[in-house]
């Protein structure tokens, strides 16, 4: 859960920092080493995109590994304006 909202507050740093917000994405990618912990949190993930002005297709992936062993999720985003 804690790294679910910790990539969640980066992506909207760095949308911040190019001038967009989650209301700006127009596609969403979820890579997750751990599915049945990501549903889990699903509903949270949900709200807070929605509660954003989010309203883009996601694609949930499972992956056997991310970048680093201790990563769980990593969101890929692309804004437009």
């Amino acid at each position: 859960r804690a790294q679910v909202r910790q990539a969640l507050d980066n992506l909207e740093v760095v949308l911040g920092q190019a001038g967009f917000t989650l209301a700006d994405v127009v596609r969403l990618t979820l890579y997750t080493t751990d599915m049945d912990g990501l549903f889990s949190v699903w509903d949270e993930v949900v709200g807070r995109l929605n509660q954003a002005g989010c309203r883009t297709a996601m694609t949930l992936l499972g992956v056997q590994r991310l970048a680093y062993p201790e990563m769980l999720v990593e969101i890929e985003a692309t804004a437009a304006a």
